[in-house]
């Protein structure tokens, strides 16, 4: 597999993902998986998850990668609670 163009996408897994004829939920699960954990260090997931949301929802809605990227963002914005003694001191 080639190498993407694409900063938000580095090893092209989002892209290959779209063009995978018949890929149900299940092996997009794991894609995105693999592409959340080879995102060079440094690089902001949230950013390149919406952009490729952006990029890929507009052209391919009813495609499980879109689920999986709407998923992901939705996991990205939920607030986080404080669990223990902090969570309740308040």
């Amino acid at each position: 597999m080639a190498r993407s163009t694409d900063p938000n996408d580095p090893k092209g897994l989002i892209r290959e993902a779209y063009r995978i004829d018949g890929i149900a939920l299940p092996e997009c699960r794991s894609i995105f998986l693999d592409w959340a954990l080879s995102l060079p260090d440094g690089q902001d997931q949230k950013q390149a998850l919406t952009d490729l949301y952006r990029a890929y929802s507009a052209q391919d809605a009813d495609h499980p990668m879109t689920q999986v990227l709407a998923e992901g963002l939705q996991s990205a914005h939920a607030p986080k609670r404080r669990g223990g003694w902090r969570g309740r001191a308040r």
